[in-house]
């Protein structure tokens, strides 16, 4: 089906002059989102996940050996350098005070996320987009810019949740449409099972270190408290196969001290593995659309297509979540 796409269409960064303005949220009320869904920006990135989606198909995530070496494979080098960004971001949760001097562990929302590790992103941000993007596509750094702080969560709020996620992926959408990445399968297959992957594991290690609260949780009606594209690309990648048995979805264990990332090849279960990491108590009592997915949807390619029109209702057409999205730039504000 990959062929049945067009491809994502190319903006010249010559043609991104001082005059255009750099994106900001434009989304206040509810008639904002109806707007947006008519937007060219809105139909480039559904375009940019339908692309994803299909590339996955029939594909697993690499050994975590392999994972580990992100110069392997047929992608482009661009693939391996946001991957060596985004492991620079991991090591400076390593350099980050646990807390400071004569507080108390909070709960929920450690400070240390915005006093220092949130800190840091913004005063290096520059540096390492530059560094990332090269002369070639350095006129593109204040239009891109705006996606990337706002990927990791809210430094104001300390939490994370699906807008964040939206926004790295909307970072990545981005870069594609500048042709940093190439619309051909090698790049959009590596942008989701080596880049997200590494995005993933990294987002994961930030809630638990910094014990970020999820961004307006849907509770257990909802998806999943914190991601919702796991379960979209992991669905893609076993499309074209009929529904595994319920209790192989549902009781997904990860040996202790093991990683989701390291311990399957399927976005999917990676995000369940994840939620038996955090959550306690039955399944179908805190994550019960996920278990109603398990226990009556049949097959694989029926969960991908209700999942597409879950994300495009319950995330991007809800104000709470895209209220904060930069729009603009490269992600067109027109009709």
């Amino acid at each position: 089906m990959q062929s049945t796409l067009r491809d994502l269409r190319q903006i010249s960064v010559s043609h991104l002059v001082d005059t255009v303005k750099s994106p900001e949220p434009k989304i206040h009320y509810d008639e904002h989102v109806a707007y947006w869904k008519n937007t060219t920006g809105y139909h480039d990135y559904q375009l940019f996940l339908r692309r994803l989606n299909e590339s996955v198909v029939g594909y697993t995530v690499p050994h975590p050996s392999d994972l580990a070496d992100a110069a392997s494979g047929n992608h482009s080098q661009a693939i391996t350098d946001l991957i060596t960004l985004l492991d620079t971001l991991d090591k400076w949760i390593d350099d980050s005070p646990a807390q400071k001097p004569g507080t108390t562990t909070p709960r929920f929302g450690n400070p240390t996320f915005r006093d220092y590790w949130g800190d840091r992103l913004i005063k290096e941000s520059d540096h390492l987009l530059r560094t990332f993007l090269g002369p070639t596509y350095s006129t593109a750094l204040r239009f891109v810019k705006p996606y990337f702080l706002e990927s990791f969560g809210s430094f104001r709020r300390l939490d994370y949740g699906t807008g964040h996620e939206t926004t790295f992926s909307l970072f990545l959408c981005t870069l594609m449409l500048i042709r940093v990445f190439h619309p051909h399968p090698p790049d959009e297959r590596a942008l989701v099972l080596r880049v997200f992957v590494r995005y993933l594991r990294l987002c994961w290690r930030l809630q638990d270190v910094y014990k970020l609260e999820p961004a307006g949780s849907h509770g257990v009606w909802g998806l999943d408290d914190y991601s919702f594209l796991p379960y979209l690309f992991g669905s893609g990648q076993l499309r074209d196969q009929t529904m595994v048995p319920v209790n192989a979805v549902l009781g997904i264990k990860i040996p202790k001290g093991a990683h989701p990332v390291d311990s399957f090849d399927n976005l999917y279960f990676m995000a369940i593995a994840r939620i038996h990491q955090v959550k306690c108590g039955p399944f179908f009592e805190h994550s019960s659309q996920l278990y109603s997915i398990a226990t009556h949807v049949q097959r694989w390619a029926k969960v991908n297509k209700g999942l597409f029109e879950m994300y495009q209702a319950e995330v991007l057409g809800k104000r709470v979540v895209v209220q904060h999205l930069p729009l603009g730039g490269l992600i067109e504000w027109d009709h």
